[in-house]
């Protein structure tokens, strides 16, 4: 007698017979859809997974974890790195299993790749293509950017806020080579390499200013280290290091108590303020708030999902600076000062001359940039590239604010883009201020 083949019932034919159970009783569903009755009553009690699963899944044969909280945090290190714009391979994720399975004291967990495979699989993660294009917009996302614009705009208007007042930040993530993925070579080259040291995934993260006025904040490195290198940085950067190498609350109320409030107009120091950045957690706890209150500034908060809408930095200026980074280093790697290992390995940059890249990357990026991505991301309705420029001229210090921009706007625009200091006597600055003025130039 043959055996009797088994059949497969994807999710949607259980969830049928789940249904007509319900109305009619496990038997005659059995007989009905010419099932058992058990597989009825096993498909009743599976029914909550059901309906969460596609239409077309036959079965749950996906193992527990066997060691759940190993997994969890390293689904949250892979959550923190991706937040940051970090890459992360299948290799990265068993080494830093590895690395928690001995905090965990696991001896027999070996991290293999199939174990990898079914850890993404539960986690339902993949290994994808890196798009240009990395966010993707949620559905009432038009209604959420007139919310956003209509919030800034009435806070701007409600505090008299000034445009040099009115900053937005992010975070940059970078390495320390900065090859192109192509090149020109011979046609049918079998093998096609490009010289590096070696350090395309050693990272680490900019963090970079910008005001409605046009000018830069002093910007600010995060490098990945316990403690900062001992080397002689150049003046007008900010060096900070930490174990993960990207933003967090730490570094973040460094930041806004020796960039955003400590070199940004020293002598401007009780106007109010608003500060547009992203959703990331570190921009947004208690302490940074209270902080940010301190300094009579205002925080405008991204909603998910829509930075590539409203933060200017994010539109345009951060791939401006980018691009000036790699050509800084390009320039290193051909005419650059080298030295090399025992082994006769070239040594990648140290963390001065990046820094200096950082500061030349910086400066070359141009007012009308930065203009641009203000317009673009339309914080202001209204307000155009060439009104905010008008504004700033050639002047990176946002002295006054010229009349054009105020013939081409809507009178209250206008008004806000006037400085209500231009008429107020300056009687200098005191000895403290000309010689932490004199260091930031």
């Amino acid at each position: 007698m043959a055996a009797e083949k088994r059949v497969a019932y994807d999710a949607q034919f259980k969830l049928k017979a789940i249904s007509y159970a319900k109305e009619h009783g496990n038997r005659p569903a059995a007989r009905a859809f010419h099932i058992n009755e058990c597989m009825v009553r096993r498909w009743r009690q599976q029914e909550d997974e059901l309906r969460l699963a596609r239409k077309t899944k036959k079965s749950f044969r996906r193992r527990r974890a066997q060691w759940p909280e190993l997994e969890e945090r390293l689904y949250q290190w892979i959550s923190e790195r991706r937040a940051a714009g970090r890459s992360v391979s299948t290799v990265a994720i068993r080494i830093q299993a590895k690395a928690i399975a001995k905090q965990l004291h696991i001896e027999e967990f070996k991290a293999g790749a199939s174990w990898c495979f079914r850890f993404m699989r539960r986690q339902e993660l993949s290994v994808r293509t890196r798009t240009t294009v990395c966010q993707r917009l949620p559905a009432d996302y038009k209604e959420k950017v007139a919310r956003f614009r209509s919030h800034c705009k009435d806070k701007i208007s409600e505090n008299s806020i000034q445009p040099h007042c009115i900053i937005n930040m992010d975070e940059v993530p970078l390495t320390f080579d900065m090859p192109l993925t192509r090149t020109v070579d011979h046609t049918g080259t079998a093998t096609v390499p490009v010289r590096t040291t070696g350090n395309e995934k050693t990272s680490f993260t900019v963090v970079l200013g910008v005001s409605l006025a046009g000018q830069k904040l002093c910007p600010m490195v995060i490098f990945k280290r316990k403690t900062l290198p001992k080397e002689r940085f150049p003046k007008g950067i900010k060096v900070h290091a930490n174990s993960k190498g990207w933003m967090d609350e730490k570094a973040m109320q460094i930041w806004l108590t020796d960039v955003y409030g400590g070199t940004l107009h020293r002598f401007f120091n009780q106007l109010p303020g608003l500060l547009i950045l992203d959703s990331m957690r570190a921009h947004t706890t208690k302490t940074v708030t209270e902080i940010a209150r301190k300094k009579k500034t205002k925080l405008a908060v991204i909603p998910g999902g829509l930075t590539k809408e409203l933060q200017p930095l994010d539109i345009g200026i951060i791939r401006s600076f980018k691009s000036k980074m790699r050509s800084l280093w390009e320039e290193w790697m051909l005419e650059g000062e080298h030295s090399y290992t025992n082994t006769g390995r070239l040594r990648r940059a140290s963390y001065a001359t990046v820094c200096q890249w950082i500061l030349d990357a910086w400066g070359k990026v141009t007012t009308r940039t930065i203009s641009r991505g203000f317009a673009k991301a339309d914080i202001i309705p209204g307000l155009t590239s060439n009104a905010i420029e008008s504004t700033e001229g050639d002047n990176s210090d946002g002295e006054g604010a010229g009349e054009t921009a105020s013939r081409s706007l809507d009178p209250t625009i206008a008004q806000l883009l006037v400085s209500d200091t231009e008429d107020e006597d300056f009687d200098g600055f005191t000895e403290d201020e000309a010689a932490d003025e004199a260091a930031d130039e």
